[in-house]
């Protein structure tokens, strides 16, 4: 296994209708320590900040694509383009995500040590992660027991933790690794991609770690001032997101590759959530209609 030295590495930023003073924050961390490469999902305003993202100077590619393909779909053009230039790690980030000091550094390093830890292959490798807004942070979750199912140590390490799903934002994958793995999956769109991909490279064999060597800022959902959400348990989103979420998830459930640890649990919350949602918001109507399209559209799924 290469070092962490040796290992040349580019990040793929994904973009939709971007807040320019957090992306360019981003881009500008990125700048610093990698090669990067924007895939803009059809945004409005792109135009507008082209040149301010051109000016990088390890800004490989900006490809503004004509209309939103997706985010799964996003991010494999920008693996392939990663693939084709002959890079051995990318790195995935959306676009409102900030890093601590020395981000790739530290997750470069952590990736080598961890890789010399296991006769498996590790197929991404996560930061730990913080919600700006709440301060917590996100536990590395396994779905496969009751008990000691979070932060469990990755073979004796203080440092890394087992894990059985990353979120996108922040994650290493190597890429000789998606030649078995194949790549996200396009139909998902936007949401549950980084659930269905890491079951399905779990159920290779594949190992997924957690480490506490590099930090990623990141917000999921939106504000809300539902308890479940303020406490990470559920993520809030628009009635639009909510059609996805519920088609794509439902879909999982029927995956032979998904754990039945996290079909069990994640049918729990989905009603937990779905409940609250028609019940408290002003937009049940539109909740309700997506919620039943979703559930309904997902037995068509491919």
């Amino acid at each position: 296994m290469d070092t962490a030295s040796t290992l040349a590495s580019c990040a793929i930023v994904v973009t939709h209708n971007p807040e320019v003073g957090a992306l360019l924050k981003l881009l500008g961390q990125l700048n610093k320590e990698t090669d990067f490469v924007v895939i803009d999902n059809g945004s409005q305003s792109i135009d507008r900040i082209k040149n301010s993202i051109s000016v990088y100077s390890r800004c490989q590619s900006l490809n503004c694509l004509p209309e939103n393909v997706g985010l799964a779909q996003a991010l494999n053009i920008g693996l392939t383009l990663t693939i084709e230039a002959n890079y051995d790690v990318a790195f995935l980030f959306d676009q409102d995500s900030s890093l601590c000091d020395l981000y790739i550094e530290r997750m470069l390093s952590a990736f080598a040590n961890v890789s010399g830890l296991s006769d498996n292959k590790i197929a991404a490798l996560g930061p730990r992660i913080i919600n700006p807004q709440t301060k917590q942070q996100t536990k590395f979750k396994l779905f496969d027991r009751l008990i000691f199912r979070s932060d469990r140590f990755f073979n004796n390490s203080k440092q890394h933790y087992h894990a059985d799903f990353l979120i996108t934002s922040g994650t290493l994958i190597p890429l000789q690794i998606l030649q078995q793995t194949g790549l996200m999956k396009a139909s998902y769109f936007i949401d549950n991609i980084d659930l269905e991909w890491c079951f399905r490279a779990r159920s290779m064999g594949f190992e997924l770690v957690g480490t506490d060597q590099a930090v990623l800022y990141h917000a999921i959902g939106e504000r809300s001032t539902n308890p479940l959400v303020r406490r990470g348990i559920m993520a809030q989103h628009n009635p639009s997101r909510t059609y996805y979420s519920s088609r794509n998830r439902v879909h999982l459930y029927r995956a032979e590759y998904s754990p039945w640890g996290w079909k069990l649990r994640d049918c729990v919350r989905f009603f937990i959530k779905a409940s609250w949602l028609l019940v408290s918001s002003r937009d049940r109507q539109q909740y309700w209609k997506n919620i039943t399209a979703g559930i309904r559209d997902a037995r068509s799924l491919s």
